[in-house]
């Protein structure tokens, strides 16, 4: 069976799709790619059909080896310098990697994610219906690590019809699209959000971007908010006043005030934002 065999990662490499919609009255988030532009051009580049499992490797440092037959592949998202079997080749080409060969990324000039699809998809087996892992459920495939072999799906929907896409480039300090939270009177002023620029704090992930820099003050700290439900680019406040933008990988519940939402189309560019960036935010 052909397959990629793993020989080294960076940051975390994770196996992901379109996620698990529809499941969390059961208590199960939906998950999936981070950046779901850059994952379905990865798909589409390689000619497989919609929600075919990707690798969404963070910060680069992955490095694979075709095993047992050519495995087609496709780069996008953040920006990494891409060799193959030694020779350098632009992030958004379409590349044929022939038994034995090397794929090999390094670290992104910009943005945080990339993503690595193969022409059939990963074939990896589904938990609820999805190949993606849920780093805050811990549902789906484990993170991979060397020594990993990955075998290549057969779900192929089309031909490869173009040979490469330009490369995207993260501009510094995007601003992102708001709308008015459910309980944006919880704090004394919601439009502070967009007051000022907001840094990402080491400590953000799939589950929560954390914003630093300033605070947002709570009409009444003591006062308690039953869990509501959860979504993707709500932004809640905790006593501490500090934002955190939940990601993909989010509790279905909180019960922290969400005081505004991140348009849903502008979640992608959130999820390429590294710690140390900074982000502001506008008013759709």
């Amino acid at each position: 069976m052909t397959a990629l065999g793993v020989l080294a990662t960076g940051g975390p490499c994770l196996v992901q799709d379109a996620g698990r919609p529809g499941l969390t009255t059961i208590g199960v988030g939906r998950s999936g790619a981070a950046d779901r532009s850059s994952y379905d051009l990865a798909n589409r580049l390689v000619g497989n059909v919609p929600g075919a499992a990707t690798l969404e490797v963070t910060l680069g440092g992955l490095e694979v080896e075709a095993r047992d037959g050519t495995v087609w592949v496709a780069v996008t998202g953040a920006p990494v310098p891409v060799t193959r079997a030694g020779r350098d080749e632009p992030t958004g080409a379409i590349l044929a990697l022939r038994p034995g060969e090397r794929l090999r990324l390094g670290v992104p000039a910009s943005g945080l994610r990339s993503y690595v699809a193969v022409r059939g998809g990963l074939g990896v087996p589904p938990v609820l219906g999805s190949c993606s892992r849920d780093t805050l459920a811990g549902l789906g495939p484990a993170p991979l690590a060397a020594g990993d072999v990955v075998p290549v799906g057969d779900r192929v929907g089309d031909e490869m019809r173009v040979d490469a896409v330009p490369a995207q480039e993260y501009g510094d300090s995007p601003v992102l699209r708001l709308v008015r939270g459910p309980r944006d009177d919880w704090v004394r002023d919601a439009g502070a959000l967009t007051a000022r620029r907001w840094t990402v704090a080491p400590d953000s992930d799939r589950v929560g971007i954390r914003l630093a820099g300033a605070r947002l003050d709570l009409c009444d700290p003591s006062r308690q908010l039953p869990s509501e439900g959860a979504l993707r680019g709500a932004i809640q406040v905790p006593p501490t006043g500090e934002p955190v933008v939940l990601g993909p990988d989010h509790p279905v519940t909180g019960g922290y005030p969400v005081v505004a939402v991140v348009v849903d189309h502008d979640t992608d560019r959130l999820a390429q934002l590294r710690p140390g960036d900074t982000v502001g935010f506008a008013w759709a």
